[in-house]
């Protein structure tokens, strides 16, 4: 078997940029009116074009979602997306989970390769030979199954291209088909509308007793009881390719330039480490620690999930290192421009993450864009320049340890 691809997500221009200088083989990424994410940091249709021209430009591998179940009056809409899709922006394939969208796809651009997404929750083989009988390429397996499972997929079905996401939030329903959102929002996950409802704090109120709150407790951490620890697969990807997977996917098209470039790195390492016979690298586990989880577990992997797999503590998540910044532009005498995404003191020590490179070092002089020393800088107060190693590259991440 050749060596997986690494597929992450773009969830805009910036970051796919990101993905493409910190190792992603192939990305996944669509219209905010068509895909499962539909928050404001999204794609219009002329960043999406400037993206295909980046992966095109790369030699990169461009998947395009429609994912999303549509409503009866998004129809003509979908139909109209998948001839610009055709003609103007040419993915290596369409995601998409709805049969009628299927179809759609077949009558206005019967040439391009279909993935079926895990929103179809194809769990079972017969379902992977369904599809395959519908001219589908790939089938992207729901996060619910075991390592035997997909190796059974893989040996009933052997010519059918298996994906799988190995990094990222579980969601608290069945393959995120979650209706919890919707009820109690008006937000529906399956239009990519998602409130996350499962992450919110409960109590229990008995209905003769209004405003009288009993805890909701599983143990003396609190009541946060649907909030499921993050995946993490690095230590599995072997096994994964030998069961047949070809594609390793990386969940988080909202999540933070810092949480793309740490796990992308992470799983490009491991990824060319694990093709050249090498073993694996624990120390990725504490790379992949420093972006904001939940904990890691590896989900349905190697059993259903039990006790330890909620994070019950709270619904902030958890991290040993704070994203500080991102370089956006080099200026001269190794000073740079850098947004800034959290508070930082003169004098604090920081580390720098490059796609070839991390160390320490301590920051000695910072100013505003007015040329003005400070002292602080803050997170949403704009741009500052900051003093750094020279020969640092657009994209390197600024982060902090956290203290215990």
């Amino acid at each position: 078997m050749k060596k997986p691809e690494l597929l992450v997500p773009a969830g805009n221009l910036d970051k796919l940029k990101i993905g493409l200088q910190y190792g992603a083989d192939a990305f996944y990424l669509g219209l905010p009116t068509f895909s499962m994410r539909s928050g404001g940091q999204n794609f219009t249709e002329e960043e999406l074009m400037k993206g295909v021209k980046l992966i095109r430009a790369a030699g990169k591998t461009l998947y395009i979602t429609i994912n999303i179940f549509p409503r009866g009056l998004k129809v003509e809409a979908f139909k109209h997306h998948i001839e610009f899709l055709r003609d103007e922006v040419k993915p290596d394939a369409i995601i998409l989970a709805d049969p009628g969208v299927l179809e759609i796809v077949r009558e206005v651009y019967p040439e391009v390769e279909v993935h079926i997404s895990v929103q179809a929750n194809v769990l079972n083989w017969r379902g992977v030979k369904f599809w395959q009988k519908q001219g589908v390429t790939r089938v992207i397996l729901p996060r619910e199954l075991m390592m035997k499972e997909i190796q059974v997929i893989h040996e009933k079905v052997p010519d059918m291209e298996l994906e799988f996401f190995v990094h990222g939030a579980i969601c608290v329903a069945y393959s995120g088909r979650c209706l919890i959102s919707a009820y109690m929002t008006g937000r529906d996950a399956n239009q990519g509308q998602c409130a996350h409802s499962c992450r919110w704090k409960y109590r229990l109120e008995e209905e003769k007793r209004p405003g009288e709150y009993m805890p909701i407790e599983e143990d003396e951490h609190g009541t946060h009881i649907m909030n499921s620890r993050d995946m993490c697969l690095l230590p599995y990807l072997k096994e994964l390719m030998d069961a047949g997977i070809c594609s390793f996917k990386i969940e988080g098209r909202n999540k933070t330039e810092h949480y793309l470039a740490s796990v992308t790195k992470a799983y490009r390492k491991a990824i060319d480490d694990m093709a050249e016979g090498r073993d694996f690298d624990e120390s990725l586990m504490d790379e992949v620690k420093k972006t904001a989880n939940r904990g890691f577990i590896p989900g349905f992997l190697k059993g259903f999930p039990g006790e330890g797999n909620i994070y019950y503590e709270k619904n902030a998540p958890i991290s040993t290192h704070k994203f500080i910044g991102i370089v956006r532009e080099i200026l001269d005498g190794g000073m740079y421009r850098v947004e800034i995404r959290n508070r930082l003191e003169k004098g604090e020590e920081i580390e720098i993450m490059t796609p070839s490179d991390q160390f320490l070092m301590k920051i000695e002089e910072m100013f505003d864009m007015e040329n003005e020393p400070v002292d602080t800088v803050h997170g949403g107060a704009g741009d500052k320049v900051l003093k750094l190693k020279e020969g640092l590259p657009v994209g390197a991440i600024l982060r902090v340890q956290v203290s215990e």
